[in-house]
């Protein structure tokens, strides 16, 4: 009997195998070391009359994804042409691409596009841009990185899952929103330039950009920092704020440590404080209130002040132990530290903990006036009116420690390295918070209503250039010069929700562009984490920064500088390589390699157009969109494995067959303390943060516990360098679920951290 195959409009034709057998050629053709009928025969098709030609592709999709090993790393590109083949037919009807001006006039009428690309652009701009594009680049991509588009970053019916577009399509589109509003005779090249630069993964974008610019959504930045203030009205105003921007794929940053302790008094004495924990609830609650844009979950991370009075209560907040009444676990929590601690912690002192409320002046001083803090600190120690305890500093970092390595979700901020080496003036825009991936530090204030316009909250626009791609130093020039650009653009070009970020965003103009596939870069340069070339990463550091820099300035004299310019250490001709903490110059003797002399009289002279510009986020979305490792974190494997709500996506890392033996992974190293080096040379230049993460694996210790010592001795190192924030606490224990293949074959185990499906880009990049 003949068996009839259901195509996707509905209508029924006779099963053709030889239509089957050329798409699988065609996904294996000049791939080497893969098979055909290897995919076929694994594909395993119970072919039965009626099945839809939907199931038949993804059956082979799924085969070869199965294939792709250590031995045939090929597999990931047969996958991901596959998928390009399912999408076209999908998309249009055929494998040919439609002219794209006949893909933006169908999106738009159908309320997926922003109706402005058809008012901006003419038709013979359109030509222009349908012919440079190149659809070809879709066929390289991998198939996590196919993956990815369809998950999360291509247009589409999210309840039908029917789509609407293909990746090359949508690299263009971003590249001609951003530049639309250039001058005629001049956007064009922008245009191109930026495509160009995105598509062959020279500079990669965050989930909000690569989901949402074309269409008419207007909210991009990935990160939010929202501060609240010691007051009800604050507390709502920033419960709102929350939900607003959780519902626009936006990650969090939650600035709560200024809430009175329980127990505090409330309007002169009438009634005592609740305490901290119920309005902690309230943030968690307005957190997973909705998907962000139902591309991922809502998510935040929460900071407080080490010296807080409930800090006991607050450090376990998010461990397994305890009842639901005393613990908010959907949420992850950055702690505070400053010198003093550190100081208490090595002289065997205490800390004392204090109600904010109580000390007035004190949480203000803790981000901007550190030595006027240790005064107001020192002095509430000794008034015996002031309601306080004292724990032992060992005590109390130990359970910070214990906390951390056992959720790896509790983080830590230097809020004197986060002002002191910030490109802000601490007196005039003090960092009081970072974001949910602890790599942004910009200034807050809180909002007593919803419509608050004296209020600052805080949005960074992400970006990261690829270093993989990188030959000599003089190649960061133009990505730099077009992520900067792109990403301004994009402030211009978005709305805000609330008017306190439309303020604080227009005033600063904040963009944080960082790195990604340094793990690729440190191979190609016969280099690794647990012995740097620090000489080498400060030379091509120094480069990036430089040109990020330049590229910004430029663009100050062309549009103008930021309203806040004057509350810069750019604007009086001060740059990151000057502000840095100094005892880097131990790993790396100072050098200044570019034109720095020029660039500074530049931003004396004339400012600068975003008041920050690099900060290194996580990029895990990203990094499989550009097959590149992830930020500048090791690998975890040569083929690692990410589980997320779209599946487990299968990833080689770049070059394998010729950089294997260089790689270091990152379970093979016995100490972080070369990656802690490697983050500090790469702090010295940047004016943000890094979402830097300490890894242990415990295998290398005796009896397999990571002493408690070793742990300290490195939180110490990490401050002594400049550390402005740590993110996950990573341990392998070799009892979970497979994370990929080694070269020795361990097993790896997901830990928490793990199966967080997102980066920065929410953060993710």
């Amino acid at each position: 009997m003949n068996i009839q195959v259901t195509k996707r409009d509905g209508t029924k034709e006779d099963l053709d195998l030889e239509k089957l057998h050329k798409v699988v050629f065609y996904a294996c053709e000049e791939i080497t070391g893969v098979s055909p009928s290897e995919v076929e025969l694994r594909s395993n098709v119970q072919f039965y009359d009626g099945i839809p030609s939907v199931d038949i592709q993804e059956t082979l999709i799924k085969s070869a994804a199965d294939l792709i090993s250590e031995e045939t790393p090929g597999y990931q590109h047969v996958g991901g042409r596959l998928i390009n083949y399912h999408l076209r037919k999908m998309v249009y009807g055929q494998f040919e691409p439609w002219h794209i001006l006949e893909l933006v006039k169908r999106n738009v009428e159908i309320g997926f596009y922003d109706k402005e690309l058809l008012e901006s652009y003419d038709e013979q701009e359109w030509e222009t841009i349908n012919n440079f594009i190149k659809h070809d680049r879709d066929e390289d991509l991998t198939y996590a990185a196919m993956e990815q588009f369809r998950g999360k970053y291509l247009v589409k019916n999210r309840v039908t899952n029917t789509m609407y577009e293909t990746p090359q399509m949508a690299y263009v589109l971003i590249a001609a929103t951003l530049f639309s509003h250039y001058p005629k005779e001049t956007r064009m090249q922008y245009v191109k330039d930026y495509y160009d630069a995105i598509s062959t993964f020279d500079i990669s974008l965050p989930t909000p950009v690569m989901a949402g610019v074309r269409t008419p959504q207007r909210q991009f930045s990935s990160c939010v920092l929202i501060e609240t203030a010691d007051s009800l009205d604050s507390i709502n105003a920033t419960t709102s704020s929350i939900v607003k921007y959780v519902s626009q794929k936006a990650g969090i940053g939650i600035g709560a440590g200024s809430i009175r302790a329980l127990g505090s008094p409330i309007r002169n004495g009438d009634a005592y404080h609740t305490g901290v924990i119920p309005f902690y609830k309230m943030f968690q609650s307005a957190t997973r209130s909705c998907s962000q844009g139902g591309v991922r979950n809502g998510a935040a991370t929460l900071y407080y002040p080490i010296w807080h009075y409930e800090i006991e209560d607050l450090l376990v907040l998010k461990n397994n132990k305890g009842t639901e009444d005393n613990r908010v676990r959907h949420m992850d929590y950055g702690v505070q530290f400053n010198k003093l601690f550190y100081e208490r912690l090595i002289s065997g002192g205490n800390i004392t903990l204090f109600s904010p409320h109580d000390v007035p002046g004190l949480y203000d001083a803790f981000f901007v006036d550190q030595e006027e803090f240790k005064r107001l600190y020192e002095q509430a120690e000794r008034k015996t009116s002031i309601r306080k305890k004292s724990i032992p500093a060992s005590q109390l970092f130990a359970s910070f420690m214990e906390e951390r390595k056992n959720t790896g979700r509790i983080y830590l901020q230097n809020v004197d390295h986060a002002n002191d080496h910030s490109s802000f003036k601490p007196d005039l825009a003090p960092i009081k918070m970072s974001n949910l991936c602890c790599e942004i530090d910009l200034p807050t204030n809180p909002l007593n209503d919803f419509n608050d316009e004296e209020g600052e909250i805080a949005l960074c626009t992400l970006s990261a250039i690829n270093w993989g791609n990188i030959k000599k130093p003089e190649d960061f020039k133009k990505p730099c010069e077009l992520a900067v650009r792109g990403l301004d653009a994009l402030l211009t070009y978005q709305d805000y929700p609330v008017k306190a970020a439309q303020a604080s965003t227009i005033k600063r103009r904040p963009l944080g562009i960082g790195i990604i596939n340094l793990a690729y870069f440190l191979a190609k340069n016969d280099t690794n984490y647990s012995n740097p070339n620090l000489d080498l990463i400060d030379e091509y550091a120094e480069a990036w920064s430089y040109y990020l820099i330049k590229a910004s300035a430029d663009l100050a004299i062309e549009h103008g500088a930021c309203p806040g310019t004057n509350e810069t250490k750019y604007g009086d001709g001060l740059t990151p390589n000057q502000t840095y903490k100094k005892d880097v110059d131990d790993l790396v003797p100072h050098t200044e390699r570019m034109d720095w002399t020029g660039l500074r009289k530049q931003l004396s002279e004339t400012g600068i157009r975003n008041s920050t510009l690099m900060a290194l986020m996580p990029s895990e979305t990203s990094a499989q969109i550009s097959n590149a490792t992830n930020g500048v974190e090791p690998p975890r494997a040569f083929v690692s494995v990410k589980q997320s709500k779209d599946g487990v996506l299968k990833q080689v890392v770049p070059g394998f067959y010729r950089y294997k033996n260089k790689y270091e992974l990152l379970w093979d190293q016995k100490s972080p303390e070369g990656y802690i080096k490697i983050m500090a040379v790469l702090q010295k230049y940047i004016d943000q943060g890094i979402s830097v993460n300490t890894s242990y694996n415990p295998q290398h210790f005796e009896e397999e516990k990571i002493p408690m010592s070793t742990m300290l001795q490195h939180l110490l190192m990490a401050y002594k360098y400049g550390t402005k924030q740590l993110y996950y606490f990573n341990t392998f224990d070799g009892s979970g679920d497979d994370l990929g293949d080694r070269v020795d074959t361990v097993n790896l185990a997901i830990p928490e951290a793990d199966m967080m499906e997102e980066d920065c880009e929410a953060c993710t990049i």
